[in-house]
């Protein structure tokens, strides 16, 4: 096993594996930009590292900012987390050519999952079910008009290089087409240096279903089940869970998903962990989308169904490790729904809410877990993405994770910054999501009133900005009662 692990990412992720590091008696070494200084990871870390001004791009991303941190600092292996460098093949290749294990799939797997077009290919080949689109990036308005054609409108075009929404447009008509073409390369080229796209046929109200796999360097891949991730803004997943609402009516469908996903892992050559992601019609029939060679943000809910530690195998398999079970030994015990907090404001189109955290408290109790990377204090930067924690909770049934998941969100007060925490429980209120009838459409239509927010942020926030001298906009109502009793009780305490 590894004598010391360089941490390349920032925020919960970052403080998460620095847990499971802890947990196997690894020493670890977390890496911080300017804005990350007071960074709850880099309280946590044994050693952390300096790795550059502010942007992401003159540090987290600065892949010789990194090795050298490893180089100063006497690390064994590098754990890149999520996003950031860890689907960049040129970095796994980095620390292959400067001594060190990098924590997941090899470079070349990495580079022929990471274009989606490759990564098509490979799953025909598999004998996979793939979306019908272009095998080929397209390069002209006169290929995408005649692919568009051929496959029919409603179509999507998509970033050839990456994912999470960004370089995608869905259109609906040929005189669209030309524009959305432009926009989408556009986006593309910013976000991932690359404005290849191609297109899909565009499926009328999916369901996005992933399946995680896990494979050692001995020959050994098995899968993990299923994460639902259908609840969807702007092509970015908000609430996962595990299993599927689809599985308790078709159990088959997992047999079969499963067996897909695994073919096309085996067909990569892969190790570590990944997730393949699939989009399911309305007749169960599943397709595949991409494959993201990492560990997913949502991976929480399949460790607490199936009681495996994804991070702590990661690290496991990277060190040679066996995989200790196998197909067969894997269970899944009840049901475990994520969903992620964000600093940003619901009521003002979700614009992000950076600023200083003046009071936290996190929910807790039977089956409820907080990975979080703030703490009462911290500024919120504007440089990153405002992910703040993820809330997953775990339940013996879906209806008791999802009253738990209420309950905690009703006990999660944040004042100084806003959050979505309460628009997660008008979700949670919605009969449709109750029942599991869902696509990723849902979010597209109106969901029920928002409940009030914790007294305890409403008075705590009140009472920061009279400690602070800060006075109310006159706009602003004079207290509630509600409120006055809240702030009398802070007080006291």
């Amino acid at each position: 096993m590894f004598r010391k692990v360089l941490v390349a990412n920032r925020g919960e992720i970052a403080v998460r594996i620095i847990r499971a590091l802890k947990d196997l008696s690894i020493r670890s070494v977390a890496v911080y930009s300017d804005a990350d200084r007071a960074s709850l990871a880099v309280s946590l870390a044994d050693e952390a590292a300096y790795a550059g001004p502010s942007p992401s791009t003159e540090s987290y991303l600065r892949i010789e900012n990194i090795l050298d941190a490893a180089r100063r600092h006497g690390a064994d292996a590098i754990h890149p987390g999520y996003g950031f460098l860890s689907e960049n093949p040129e970095f796994a290749e980095a620390c292959a050519a400067k001594g060190l294990v990098f924590v997941g799939p090899p470079a070349q797997t990495i580079r022929s999952m990471g274009s989606k077009t490759a990564a098509r290919k490979l799953a025909i080949a598999a004998g996979a079910p793939v979306v019908p689109g272009t095998e080929q990036p397209v390069t002209s308005p006169e290929q995408a008009r005649a692919a568009a054609a051929r496959l029919g409108y409603p179509v999507l075009i998509k970033a050839a290089a990456g994912g999470g929404g960004k370089g995608m447009r869905s259109v609906h008509r040929e005189e669209d087409l030309a524009a959305a073409l432009r926009d989408a390369a556009s986006e593309a080229e910013r976000a991932f240096r690359s404005g290849e796209i191609y297109l899909e046929k565009m499926l009328v109200e999916p369901r996005h279903v992933e399946i995680q796999v896990l494979g050692d360097h001995h020959g050994n891949l098995i899968h993990l089940g299923e994460r639902e991730c259908s609840i969807q803004r702007r092509h970015q997943k908000v609430i996962e869970e595990c299993p599927s609402p689809l599985m308790r009516d078709h159990p088959e469908l997992r047999t079969r998903m499963g067996e897909a996903a695994l073919r096309i892992a085996r067909a990569a050559g892969y190790a570590n962990a990944g997730t393949l992601e699939f989009l399911v019609d309305r007749d169960l029939n599943f397709y595949f989308l991409e494959m993201n060679t990492r560990l997913q943000v949502e991976h929480p809910v399949t460790e607490l169904v199936t009681g495996l530690d994804l991070v702590a195998w990661q690290l496991r398999i990277a060190a040679g490790e066996r995989l200790a079970f196998s197909q067969d030994h894997v269970e899944w015990r009840g049901a475990a729904i994520e969903c992620r907090i964000y600093a940003e404001d619901p009521e003002s189109q979700f614009v992000p809410s950076p600023g200083t955290i003046t009071h936290l408290r996190e929910p807790a109790g039977p089956g409820v877990r907080v990975d979080s990377g703030v703490y009462a204090g911290w500024t919120v930067p504007l440089e990153y993405d405002p992910l703040l924690a993820k809330l997953i909770v775990h339940g013996a049934s879906r209806e008791e994770a999802i009253a738990r998941l209420d309950r905690a969100l009703s006990e999660y007060a944040v004042a100084g910054i806003r959050t979505n925490t309460g628009w997660f429980r008008r979700i949670l209120a919605d009969a449709d999501f109750r029942a599991g009838r869902f696509s990723t459409a849902f979010l597209g239509r109106p969901l029920p009133p928002a409940p009030e927010p914790p007294v305890e942020a409403e008075a705590a926030g009140a009472l920061a900005a009279a400690l602070s001298e800060i006075a109310p906009p006159a706009e602003v109502q004079p207290p509630s009662s509600r409120w006055l009793e809240a702030a009398r009780s802070a007080l006291l305490r």
